[in-house]
């Protein structure tokens, strides 16, 4: 898939004020997906769709400055711990997390599912604080990691809280990201959509992952900061569509009203 920054492509490339090169170097960090990932600059080029001789470039670069660890005998890169310490300059510097902690946790304890707040980084929302519940059988992701936008319910919820005209763009972006997929994607977004207008909150049942059930709703921070949201989701024999409409949707709007109430 193209990318918007790759050396032929057209968008930010043409204002005046957007520095280029940084940008390219910021995609080369966000290529690494998993924990531990090592990638050559082959592959680097086919995530990014950058040049060849351009990510060369760009991995000696970020290397020599410490953000990339390079191994000699395969020709690989890894993230080193420089890029971490961005994170959890970000992560401390978002207090929302230190006064959501309580409800999300309290609802944790009552379903027995996770419960997580996340925001969006391009495709993907990315889980920015996760409070375990007690369900023994309960999904692992942690803090740091990504699942996919348009299918996910805290990707819908994103998606929901935009604005009419932001929304229309967004979902431009996800049509020309998902590709061929679109077409059977869409309908599922706008069921969420419609779905948030009416009741405030939107699911995702087996679409993000199969026998996985979720639900979400958007907060919008009122200090200017990115949209976040808030889900609980897991094993679709715990968490039915039964139990997330009667309990856990209402216990989940619930808490997004208490975050509000006590945030600045």
């Amino acid at each position: 898939m193209a990318n918007p920054l790759a050396d032929s492509g057209p968008g930010p490339a043409q204002d005046r004020d957007f520095v280029v090169a940084l940008a390219r170097g910021l995609d080369i960090l966000r290529a690494f997906r998993r924990e531990g990932e090592a990638l050559g600059n082959g592959e680097l080029a086919a995530r990014t769709g950058l040049s060849k001789s351009t990510i060369s470039r760009l991995t000696y670069t970020l290397h020599r400055l410490g953000y990339l660890s390079h191994h000699a005998d395969t020709a690989r890169y890894r993230l080193a711990p420089p890029v971490l310490s961005l994170g959890y300059s970000c992560l401390a510097g978002l207090k929302l997390r230190d006064l959501a902690r309580p409800f999300m946790q309290a609802l944790a304890d009552h379903s027995g599912m996770p419960v997580a707040m996340a925001s969006r980084d391009r495709m993907s929302m990315v889980y920015i604080e996760r409070c375990k519940g007690t369900d023994a059988v309960t999904l692992a992701i942690e803090v740091g990691a990504h699942i996919r936008l348009a299918t996910s319910a805290l990707g819908r919820a994103c998606i929901a809280a935009h604005a009419p005209e932001a929304r229309a763009r967004l979902l431009d972006e996800i049509r020309a990201h998902e590709g061929a997929a679109w077409p059977a994607i869409r309908p599922g977004i706008e069921a969420a959509i419609a779905q948030h207008a009416a009741l405030g909150y939107c699911t995702s049942y087996g679409d993000w992952k199969p026998g996985v059930n979720a639900v979400a709703i958007p907060f919008i921070p009122r200090d200017g900061t990115p949209i976040m949201a808030f889900n609980c989701g897991g094993p679709a024999q715990s968490l039915t569509p039964a139990r997330i409409e009667a309990d856990i949707a209402p216990r989940l709007i619930d808490l997004v009203r208490r975050v509000a109430a006590v945030s600045p």
